[in-house]
């Protein structure tokens, strides 16, 4: 069958445009060429997927960026491209269980793509400039399809001015220098979500993170080289913390970028997280911080959620993350960050499906961590930091949902738990705290 005409539109709850129907992606290949000062992108992105339906036409998200070609399995093919979506009718129509590759040739000044959470994707730096792509900035550098759940591997070829630091979410490749750029190759082998994918460009100086059996390294603005060594210098004690709460680390190595500007909020990318300079001052005020975005490695970026409803899968596991590493680290014990957020916190708000405007509300990820403090009493210790080894390696690289989740609970209480998550997730009033 041909694909109807509303199949341009993903099967995700809360943001049914983005994303799309009748195939899914298993490869990027990207080959960018970046000029910082007019910030101008060329791109040649080339695509290999599995149709899941006959399709006669198909969709990639794709925003304010001029194509200039499209081929499907090396033929020129009919497009048209509006509203951050590029339609394209191949010559032939693709059967259902086929193996299809797209060609993308754009260039364009990019942008962050403008949605109820404000502008999110490609941002200019003062020198320099950053992707931060949770939850709809991917299309604004590359064509996609950008759903959670659609994870593919890539290799991105970014070229740039020497002088520039270029990192990008992946295993560095190769790098080499031809005249006044420099061309760098990363390769990103593990199933990975659109906006899971970054781009870090900027005068940055490679330090080192941590020592350990994970590679752990920075890049960071030179001036800020001492504080940095304070806000981050325990980061080896915290990769082994967490590395024992979830299980081995899911990438091959952990590299953080702090930009020379401020950020209101740090962010996560696959084996990748970037602070601002505002999260640096010699004195560990953010390092909460540090243990939230490592902790998404496991919990948002491995074991990724299937639909953005399940976003407190991500958001509590994160935050709790951060409570565990206070009670394991000489600071106050989950308990009493428990108590004094349950004291704190407004309840209006069911986190099993706060809604697309609510989803980065702080109730998502101070009662997500407080239904997994509630689970721990519920279960037991043992019981419980079991589940949450089971959860990150049994789902490595994999797409999730509550359901999973508390199955997966129901499991180690040996008792049905369905009255508890419901309390705790899918009801406003907020039940009592565990003593």
């Amino acid at each position: 069958m041909s694909a109807a005409p509303g199949e341009d539109r993903s099967a995700d709850s809360y943001l049914p445009e983005h994303g799309n129907g009748g195939y899914r992606v298993e490869h990027y290949d990207l080959e960018l060429d970046y000029q910082v000062g007019p910030n101008r992108l060329s791109g040649d992105a080339r695509i290999t997927a599995v149709s899941t339906q006959g399709l006669s036409r198909f969709s990639l998200d794709l925003a304010d960026l001029r194509v200039r070609r499209v081929l499907v399995d090396g033929k020129p093919a009919k497009h048209t491209h509006s509203g951050g979506k590029l339609r394209v009718r191949p010559q032939r129509p693709i059967a259902e269980g086929t193996e299809f590759r797209v060609e993308v040739r754009y260039s364009g000044t990019p942008r962050p793509v403008r949605g109820r959470w404000g502008e999110i994707g490609w941002e200019e730096l003062t020198e320099g400039s950053m992707v931060a792509a949770q939850p709809i900035g991917a299309p604004s550098w590359f064509p996609c399809n950008d759903h959670p759940a659609d994870k593919a591997s890539y290799r991105v070829s970014f070229t740039a001015a020497s002088p520039f630091s270029v990192q990008v979410t992946g295993n560095l490749l190769s790098r080499k220098q031809r005249g006044s750029t420099t061309t760098h190759v990363f390769e990103r082998p593990e199933p990975t979500s659109t906006y899971l994918m970054s781009v870090q460009v900027g005068p940055y100086t490679d330090v080192e993170l941590a020592d350990g059996e994970v590679p752990q390294r920075a890049a960071i603005p030179a001036r800020l080289k001492e504080l940095y060594a304070v806000d981050f210098g325990r980061h080896g004690e915290i990769m082994d913390c967490l590395s024992g709460l979830f299980g081995p680390y899911p990438f091959d190595e952990y590299v953080v970028v702090i930009t020379d500007d401020e950020l209101e909020d740090p962010v996560e990318a696959q084996g990748m997280s970037i602070f601002g300079a505002n999260h640096v001052d010699g004195q560990r005020t953010h390092e909460r911080l540090v243990v939230h975005e490592l902790a998404h490695q496991w919990c948002g970026n491995s074991v990724t959620i299937a639909d953005w409803r399940h976003i407190w899968l991500n958001e509590g596991f994160a935050t709790y993350a951060e409570w565990l590493w206070s009670e394991r680290s000489g600071g106050p014990a989950a308990q009493a960050h428990a108590a004094d957020w349950h004291a704190r916190i407004a309840a209006d708000l069911r986190i099993g499906d706060p809604g697309a405007s609510r989803m980065f509300d702080p109730q998502v990820y101070k009662r997500g961590a407080l239904t997994l403090h509630a689970l721990r009493h519920e279960l037991g210790d043992e019981p419980f930091f079991e589940l949450l080894r089971r959860w990150a390696t049994e789902h490595r690289h994999g797409a999730v949902t509550t359901a999973d989740f508390t199955a997966l609970a129901g499991e180690h209480a040996n008792r049905d738990l369905d009255g508890f998550f419901t309390a705790w997730l899918d009801r406003t009033e907020l039940p009592p705290l565990p003593a």
